[in-house]
């Protein structure tokens, strides 16, 4: 069984919670960890679980929103971080004490009953890593923070059972907002964020009759709205926006069975 949750998506703080079960034992791993610990751990007891429960913390890339707590808790509860060598560096190269593990692009990672594969994509970060995630038999895509969808990203999401899909901002939102220029031209560029129209492009791509779940996530709290990502998403998947899933900053998402 592989299922999957949001504890909270947007420029506030970022993380994924994907638990894998093979009958004796379930793998947790957490997808960012852009919290403070003191969030972290209210996040996650509000789902009955602790810190000591995670088996693993995967870094997609070295934004604060993203890699918030991962260090201090890797300390605190002995937990291994994966991240790619480039994220490393550019937080500074800290001493995780034994708990860092490096990723890469296209190169499997056995995680208990989940195997994950990392993959990289255009975004402004050192060395960012997405994930493609699976159980042996569903398959989970986590796809956030990258200005366009390159061809070696849409190789890595083709056959999905879910996909959690960032649909960051409105164009014409962005556009009139009080963001200055420079951060105007960041967020839109090739190397920043999705728009919800380039999310909807990415959902009608990778459409199929086996994928059952498409969260949106990583929304703007000031350029975008719920309603505008799920009209997009519903627009690629030929589905009605009602039907459509957004993470929330605060609350997250509930679980979806992929």
């Amino acid at each position: 069984m592989l299922r999957f949750r949001s504890l909270g998506s947007g420029s506030t703080g970022n993380g994924t919670l994907i638990e894998a079960s093979d009958g004796s034992h379930t793998t947790r791993l957490l997808v960012d960890c852009g919290f403070n610990l003191r969030k972290l751990d209210q996040r996650l007891a509000r789902i009955d679980l602790k810190p000591e429960d995670l088996d693993a913390v995967f870094v997609t890339h070295e934004h604060g929103d993203h890699i918030g707590c991962a260090h201090a808790l890797s300390l605190r509860n002995g937990i291994d971080v994966w991240m790619s060598e480039g994220t490393w560096l550019a937080t500074g190269a800290p001493d995780y004490q034994g708990r860092l593990r490096l990723a890469r692009d296209g190169q499997a990672i056995a995680l208990g009953a989940l195997e994950l594969r990392p993959f990289t994509v255009p975004h402004d970060a050192r060395e960012p890593l997405q994930l493609r995630c699976s159980d042996g038999d569903r398959q989970l895509g986590v796809l956030t923070d990258l200005g366009h969808a390159s061809a070696h990203v849409m190789a890595h999401l083709q056959g999905l059972h879910a996909l959690l899909l960032e649909c960051n901002h409105d164009p014409e939102m962005l556009a009139a907002s009080r963001y200055p220029p420079f951060l105007k031209h960041r967020v839109s560029g090739r190397y920043g964020h999705l728009s919800n129209a380039a999310a909807g492009e990415i959902a009608r791509a990778v459409h199929h009759a086996g994928l059952r779940h498409v969260l949106a996530a990583h929304l703007s709290l000031q350029n975008n709205r719920p309603e505008l990502a799920r009209a997009a998403l519903a627009d690629g998947l030929g589905a009605q926006p009602s039907d459509m899933l957004t993470a929330d900053a605060a609350e997250g998402s509930d679980w979806l069975q992929v």
